[in-house]
C-alpha cells in the first residue's frame, strides 16, 4: 500500500472502471454462478494488485484502495470469508481517505464556496465511498459522516452573486466540450444529484439514517419535481442546470437526451423510484417507473451511442431488471426478454475494450444476469451504479 505516486500500469490495473480490478468483478460473478471458477477470479485479483495499492486521498469508487475493498467484498456475497487479511488492510485505507475527504469537504462549506462534483460524486467523489461503506461497515460512525455531508448537501442551498443555487453545484464545466460558464447543477446519477438521492434512499431503504436524512430526499425530490420536462415521449429532465437556466427557470436543453444509465432519464427514474419506496410514497413510485417505461418503448432507445454500460443499452437493461423487481407497476418487465434479445445481438458494440463501464466486461456481466433470466447478480456488483 502506498500513498505516494505510482506507475501508471499500476494505476491502471487498480482501476474499477477501466482496469483488471474490472475484469477481476466478472470473474467473481461467473465463479458466484458457477459459469466460472475461483482461479480465474483470483489470477484476476492478483493482477489487480502485482504493484502497490493506491492509498492516497484520490482513491474513490473506481480506483485505489476503496475500489479493490468493493470488489473483494463481491467476492464474500455467498458468505465465504474469502480474502479476509487484505479486507481488513483496505478497509483502514478505505476510512482513512473517506475522513480526510470529508475534511476537505467541510472546509470548503465553511467557506461558502461551490466544490465540484468531484468532490461527493459516485465514480470519483464521496457518495461513492459511502457506498462502499454501506457495505462493508454500515454502522460505523465514517458512513454516518458521508450521510449527513451529504444530507447536507441537499438541505442547504448556495448563493452565487444573489442567485439561489443548490448545495452541490459544481464549479466547473460538466464536460470540456460542454462548457458552463459559472459552474452548473448535475442531475445525473453517476455525476449529480440523482446519485446523491439513489445513495441516501439506498441507506434509508437499508435502515442507516441520520439526522436531515429523510428532508433531503424530500428536498431532492422536489428539485426533480420542478425540473421535471414532459413530451409527447415521456417525462425527461434536463443532464444539468446552468445559471442562465436557474434564472429562467426553465433549462436550455430542447428535449430529452439519450436514455443513458449515467445521465439520462432511466438513472433520475432509478433514484426516484427508491426514494419512493424509502420514503413510502406509492404514487411518486408509479410515476417514476412510468417515466423509466416511457424509455423502453419508441425512438430513444435508438439514440443510444453502444451496448456499454454507462451510455448504452446494457446500463439499461441491468437497472430495468432491479426496477422491474421493485415495481408496483407491470411495463418495465414486460420489456426485458425483448431487451436482452437486443442486447445480446448488439453485445459487440461497445468502444472495444475490455473496460468496464465503456467496454466488454460490463456488456458481459449483464449478459449474466440476462443469461439467468434477469435474476439479480449474486456478487452484488450493480450496486456500483447505485442499482441496488
Amino acid at each position: 500500500m502506498t500513498t505516494s505516486t505510482i506507475s501508471a500500469q499500476h494505476a491502471a490495473a487498480q482501476s474499477l472502471s477501466q482496469g483488471t480490478a474490472g475484469t477481476a468483478l466478472l470473474r467473481i460473478e461467473r465463479a458466484l454462478t458457477a459459469a466460472g471458477t475461483w482461479q480465474d477470479a483470483h489470477v484476476a485479483l492478483v493482477l489487480a494488485t502485482s504493484g502497490p495499492v493506491d492509498g492516497s486521498p484520490s482513491g474513490c469508487l473506481v480506483h485505489g484502495a476503496p475500489a479493490l475493498r468493493f470488489v473483494l467484498h463481491t467476492a464474500t456475497a455467498d458468505g465465504e470469508p474469502r480474502y479476509q487479511h487484505a479486507a481488513r488492510t483496505l478497509d483502514r485505507h478505505l476510512h482513512r481517505i473517506t475522513r480526510s475527504r470529508l475534511d476537505t469537504a467541510q472546509a470548503r462549506i465553511a467557506h461558502e464556496t461551490p466544490g465540484t462534483f468531484d468532490e461527493y460524486d459516485l465514480f470519483y467523489g464521496l457518495t461513492g465511498l459511502g457506498l462502499i461503506l454501506l457495505r462493508t461497515a454500515p454502522a460505523s460512525d465514517t458512513l454516518a459522516a458521508v450521510l449527513t455531508y451529504l444530507s447536507r448537501l441537499a438541505t442547504q442551498p448556495l448563493t452565487l452573486d444573489g442567485l439561489p443555487a443548490p448545495g452541490w453545484w459544481a464549479a466547473r464545466d460538466p464536460d470540456p466540450l460542454s462548457p458552463t460558464p459559472g459552474g452548473h447543477a448535475n442531475l445525473g446519477l453517476a455525476h449529480g444529484a440523482a446519485g446523491i438521492l439513489a445513495f441516501l434512499a439506498l441507506a434509508a431503504r437499508a435502515g442507516h439514517t441520520v439526522d436531515g436524512h429523510h428532508d433531503a430526499i424530500t428536498s431532492l425530490c422536489a428539485w426533480f419535481d420542478q425540473w421535471r420536462q414532459d413530451s409527447d415521449d415521456g417525462p425527461w429532465w434536463p443532464q444539468w442546470l446552468t445559471r442562465d437556466d436557474l434564472r429562467a427557470g426553465h433549462p436550455a436543453q430542447p428535449g430529452p437526451g439519450r436514455p443513458s444509465l449515467c445521465y439520462g432519464t432511466p438513472g433520475i427514474a432509478r433514484a426516484l423510484q427508491l426514494a419512493a419506496i424509502a420514503t413510502a410514497d406509492p404514487a411518486r413510485q408509479a410515476d417514476a417507473e412510468h417515466a423509466f417505461a416511457t424509455c423502453l418503448t419508441g425512438p430513444r432507445l435508438a439514440t443510444l451511442p453502444d451496448a456499454g454500460l454507462c451510455h448504452g443499452l446494457a446500463g439499461i437493461y441491468q437497472a430495468a431488471t432491479r426496477v422491474a423487481a421493485d415495481a408496483i407497476t407491470p411495463a418495465i418487465g414486460t420489456h426485458l426478454p425483448e431487451l436482452a434479445a437486443t442486447l445480446t445481438a448488439q453485445a459487440g458494440a461497445t468502444d472495444g475494450s475490455t473496460a468496464l463501464l465503456t467496454g466488454d466486461t460490463g456488456v458481459q456481466l449483464v449478459l449474466e444476469s440476462a443469461r439467468r433470466a434477469a435474476a439479480p447478480p449474486l456478487s452484488g456488483w450493480d450496486s456500483c451504479l447505485l442499482l441496488s
